[in-house]
């Protein structure tokens, strides 16, 4: 993909299995290394990124400074840690480049939405991270005073399905940011949840790969892109570099 400029890819994932990994509902994902997003995104023009645990990566920290190192500048981490993690260790994880916790409230594997307000208070306090939920948007209205209230909050995957784009626009209004990622897992028109983020606040939208597409009903392909790009417009630089730049404080 070319002429777009450069991409700040808001959301893929590593997966090394040198590290320790957990089987959920009988799945276990197989290697996508460093090496390999280098090699599949080879025709992007790739300025940075946030690589993000996923479920079967639970609150471990071994694999993310490792992979950190290896992408080098620009990039930053997005982990999962129990409530109870102590505020020192919160502040070196951001000293080496993670910039927010992640609640999956879809597969598991981080702490749970009991844990959500306080914990997203202590480490935006802490270390000034911010919270990404992976959740199905029609929950949101049971989130949405929390949501809210906090300092930094964005949503996975265009919140998933048609039926709960209402209630994310809502949070949308009040701050939340929405990564346009994961399309082939989402049940909805996605140029059209695309133009309705950027209709309410054109910072909001932040535009990743979600490689490698773990549990997908197909993986990322190219064209996501070019659907983003498409949609975004004369707000083109900003949700394919500049938002997620900000957010992510590269």
């Amino acid at each position: 993909m070319t002429g777009t400029g450069p991409f700040f890819d808001a959301h893929f994932h590593v997966i090394d299995s040198r590290f320790p990994l957990i089987e959920r509902d009988g799945y276990l994902p197989g290697d996508f290394t460093v090496r390999q997003y280098r090699e599949r995104t080879a025709a992007l023009d790739v300025a940075g990124g946030a690589v993000v645990s996923g479920s079967f990566q639970g609150c471990d920290q071994t694999w993310l400074p490792d992979a950190l190192s290896q992408l080098g500048p620009g990039f930053v981490g997005v982990t999962q840690i129990p409530p109870d993690l102590p505020d020192e260790e919160i502040a070196l994880l951001a000293e080496r480049g993670v910039r927010g916790v992640r609640f999956n409230l879809r597969r598991g594997g981080s702490a749970g939405v009991e844990h959500l307000d306080a914990l997203a208070r202590r480490i935006h306090d802490v270390a000034g991270m911010h919270i990404e939920l992976y959740a199905d948007a029609r929950d949101l209205p049971e989130l949405a005073g929390v949501l809210a209230a906090l300092p930094a909050v964005s949503v996975d995957h265009l919140g998933l399905h048609a039926a709960g784009l209402p209630h994310l626009l809502a949070l949308v209004e009040r701050g939340v940011r929405v990564k346009a990622t994961g399309f082939g897992r989402v049940e909805l028109d996605v140029p059209r949840a695309l133009r309705a983020v950027l209709d309410v606040d054109p910072t909001a939208l932040m535009a990743g790969t979600d490689l490698p597409s773990t549990r997908a009903r197909r993986p990322f392909a190219e064209r996501d892109l070019e659907l983003v790009a498409e949609a975004a417009g004369e707000h083109l630089h900003r949700v394919m570099y500049g938002n997620a730049a900000a957010f992510y404080r590269v």
